[in-house]
């Protein structure tokens, strides 16, 4: 397996461009499955998760281009032969279950494998399929599979309150419901920039939506989607994390594309340590303030709170603050699992439960470590920014769900880092 080798090197200075968002791409790249007419995505990341959805789409019988080195995806579903999303690609990313509502709103009927994805947490699919069944979906979980079909006459509209917000089971439902028969509300819907990058795309097929970005969604069913041309929103957890790059290590990095309502809440904790924010013609620039971080409480929440996927890079910016900060994970469980190799670098860090303690060091120590997630493993890259010596980041495969180009990223502003190819 491949491995980044990562040396401190001192402050970072220039310029990071921040790629389309992986979730919303991956949120509308199914849209796709609810028009027979062509759906075009612009600024799309060149990630492993955009192919292992390109390969499920393609054994569904979509068509599915890859256009100007990746960054566009001419997508057409005219001729959708199979509705069985099988295992074998479903088990690489929890995403693939969002064909489900497209596939059984435009054709009736689907069956579609429980998905895997990243180990922290359970993250289970009973929100979809609950949101599923009242639009009058009937469903039998058999074998590993959902199987899943409309009555008669196809989907219906309905109230669909989540006991709890989840982001997919939002975008699955307001897929689903803009074929169904009637109006579809969706109360204590997530309210996250990819919702409504999905809802505007959504509407330019010429779905009926109002309310996304708030917590109820109302949808007009209509006969038929037609096709449309849309550019991913760009993405925030990518943003948030080259913001601490400059953060953790110094110096002033330019974030081109950044958005500061993407990360408000994130931003008023980078403020809270010691880290300033300016918007720019071209996005963002970030800077420490007066030279130490200092320690500040981090809770996550869904959107517009502290983001679950920046959690793990901000733990590597606390563990050499000044004081001891507490991080509050409040969406996954078993999400604290780059704190054991923070910890081999010199970090000290006390777990218990859904709680972390982190006690401000002066310096880490380069170690090797190894990525235990997405989130995690570009977290351990952060960390070793700013350690001392040499950090080797083994089992990188997680990184290249999530992040492109990392290493010409991070060099092109000073960093010491490099690929190393697995035998």
């Amino acid at each position: 397996m491949d491995s980044i080798v990562v040396t401190g090197n001192g402050p970072l200075h220039g310029q990071i461009p921040i790629a389309g968002a992986k979730n919303a791409c991956l949120t509308l790249m199914p849209a796709t499955l609810l028009s027979e007419e062509p759906l075009t995505l612009t600024n799309a990341p060149r990630l492993s998760d955009i192919r292992t959805m390109t390969s499920l789409l393609q054994s569904l019988g979509a068509e599915v281009q890859s256009l100007q080195d990746g960054q566009v995806l001419a997508m057409s579903s005219h001729d959708i032969h199979n509705h069985t999303a099988d295992y074998d690609i479903v088990r690489k990313m929890r995403a693939s279950i969002l064909v489900l509502g497209p596939m059984l709103a435009r054709d009736g009927h689907a069956v579609v494998s429980l998905p895997g994805g990243c180990a922290i947490g359970a993250r289970p699919v009973d929100l979809h399929l609950r949101a599923l069944e009242a639009m009058g979906a009937e469903l039998d979980l058999r074998d590993g599979y959902v199987h899943a079909k409309a009555p008669s006459g196809g989907l219906r509209g309905g109230v669909v309150e989540f006991p709890l917000v989840s982001v997919g089971a939002t975008e699955n439902a307001l897929m689903a419901a803009t074929l169904a028969r009637g109006t579809t509300i969706l109360k204590r819907a997530a309210r996250e920039p990819e919702i409504v990058d999905l809802a505007d795309c959504l509407r330019k097929m010429g779905a009926q939506i109002e309310g996304d970005g708030t917590d109820t969604i109302t949808v007009q069913g209509v006969d038929r989607l037609g096709g449309a041309t849309h550019r991913v929103v760009t993405d925030r957890i990518e943003l948030g994390t080259y913001m601490l790059a400059p953060a953790i290590c110094g110096g002033e990095v330019e974030l081109l594309g950044g958005r500061i309502d993407l990360v408000g809440a994130f931003c008023e904790k980078l403020d809270a340590v010691g880290i300033s924010v300016a918007e720019t013609e071209n996005g963002l620039t970030v800077a420490r303030k007066n030279g130490q971080i200092r320690a500040v409480d981090v809770t996550t929440e869904p959107f517009p709170g502290f983001p679950t996927d920046l959690q793990a890079q901000m733990m590597a910016l606390l563990c050499t603050a000044e004081g001891t900060s507490v991080l509050e994970e409040k969406i996954f469980e078993n999400r604290f699992m780059h704190a054991p190799e923070l910890m081999r670098m010199g970090a000290r860090i006390d777990v218990h439960g859904g709680h972390a303690t982190v006690t401000g060091v002066d310096r880490l120590r380069g170690a090797p470590v190894m990525a235990t997630d997405l989130r995690a493993s570009v977290s351990l890259i952060l960390a070793g920014l700013a350690a001392e010596g040499e950090t080797v980041v083994n089992r990188v495969y997680h990184l290249d769900r999530g992040y492109e180009h990392v290493v010409r990223k991070l060099s092109g502003v000073g960093a010491k880092i490099e690929r190393i190819k697995g035998q």
